[in-house]
């Protein structure tokens, strides 16, 4: 059963405040990914580290010069059919939540994992990401 929309919604605005869009749908993720350059596609959760480090690095990431084109989010218990079908383009990688998936032309070309955001703070996490975007977002 999905959360209540209720409780999540503000986890959710943790992300769109940023100019995060919201991929609810398989569709949505497929529009997104799809679209030509540099997609950032972010697997939100209800956890602690989602809530302490992820969300705060992805928004202090967004603010650098170098960012991707896109920047979009499943949220994980919620958007149940739009993180499956997320979960099955990204079918080499395991299963995470909170994830970050960084692709290009459709492609990942980037991944950060549960296991890499719990060892880190959320400045090491943007610092990760900005590194990444300037590698594969610039130019």
């Amino acid at each position: 059963m999905p959360y209540n929309e209720m409780l999540i919604a503000p986890m959710r605005q943790d992300l769109t405040r940023y100019g995060v869009e919201e991929a609810r749908t398989p569709a949505d993720v497929d529009r997104l990914i799809s679209q030509p350059g540099t997609v950032l596609m972010i697997t939100n959760s209800v956890c602690g580290c989602a809530a302490g480090k992820a969300r705060p690095g992805i928004g202090m990431a967004l603010q650098h010069k170098v960012r991707p084109g896109v920047a979009a989010t499943v949220f994980a218990g919620a958007d149940e059919a739009a993180v499956a079908h997320l979960r099955g383009i990204l079918s080499d990688v395991p299963p995470s939540s909170p994830s970050i998936a960084l692709f290009r032309d459709g492609q990942p070309v980037y991944i950060m994992h549960r296991r890499d955001i719990e060892q880190r703070d959320a400045f090491q996490i943007a610092q990760q990401l900005t590194s990444a975007f300037d590698q594969f977002c610039a130019g």
